[in-house]
């Protein structure tokens, strides 16, 4: 038998860590972190356990990379879809982009919170091909809006989508992704009915679009 070609391994690869982070998200998000190890991963990934130590530093990192990659590929899918006629592409694009980082939020929120809390150990943020990818596609959307200082907006942006999620997932005092949704379309300029408003109108006591 002739050996594999270097694509093939490569593909080979892709597919194998690939399989581990979407173990990772099926297990910590039923399970929770503290009772999800990494052979249990591995299992389910069909991989072997030094696999998973071969790919990631540990499963803190396993987890980032899971995570960022979930949110890359649904906030994908969102933008994916063709804007609304009398929408303007850009206002849509961003629109849709709170959106699904939101409804990740409310979909997973054992996966998010944990996710949230890691960002905010010792270990902090790690950056890793997956959170590029996502970083890339948030960026771009920032600039498809139309903004002006990309290299300021984007991190904004970011920043005031971590604090959405943290806001949405506070154990004992969660705030209702609506009024957070209205906050961020209103910083944005963004109409209430762009994207997927989870009501009619925004909620009391708030604008559909920024004024001034």
């Amino acid at each position: 038998m002739s050996p594999r070609s270097a694509a093939v391994n490569e593909e080979l690869r892709r597919r194998s860590r690939e399989r581990l982070l979407d173990a990772t998200v099926t297990l910590v998000g039923e399970r929770g972190y503290e009772a999800t190890t990494l052979g249990d991963i591995a299992d389910l990934a069909g991989s072997a356990r030094g696999l998973v130590s071969y790919y990631f530093p540990g499963k803190r990192q396993l987890l980032q990379s899971a995570v960022h990659r979930l949110m890359h590929r649904t906030l994908e899918a969102a933008l994916e879809r063709e804007p609304r006629p009398a929408a303007d592409a850009g206002d849509e694009r961003l629109a849709r982009a709170i959106d699904a980082i939101l409804g990740l939020a409310q979909e997973r929120p054992v996966l998010m919170r944990t996710h949230m809390a890691g960002i905010l150990q010792a270990e902090g943020f790690r950056q890793c091909p997956e959170q590029q990818r996502l970083a890339e596609l948030l960026r771009d959307t920032v600039q498809r809006y139309g903004a002006q200082d990309v290299d300021s907006e984007y991190p904004l942006l970011r920043a005031l989508l971590m604090g959405a999620v943290f806001a949405v997932l506070l154990p004992g005092a969660p705030m209702p992704v609506a009024t957070l949704r209205a906050e961020l379309f209103q910083r944005f300029g963004l109409d209430w009915e762009l994207g997927v408003p989870p009501g009619e109108k925004p909620p009391d006591g708030t604008r559909s679009v920024l004024v001034g």
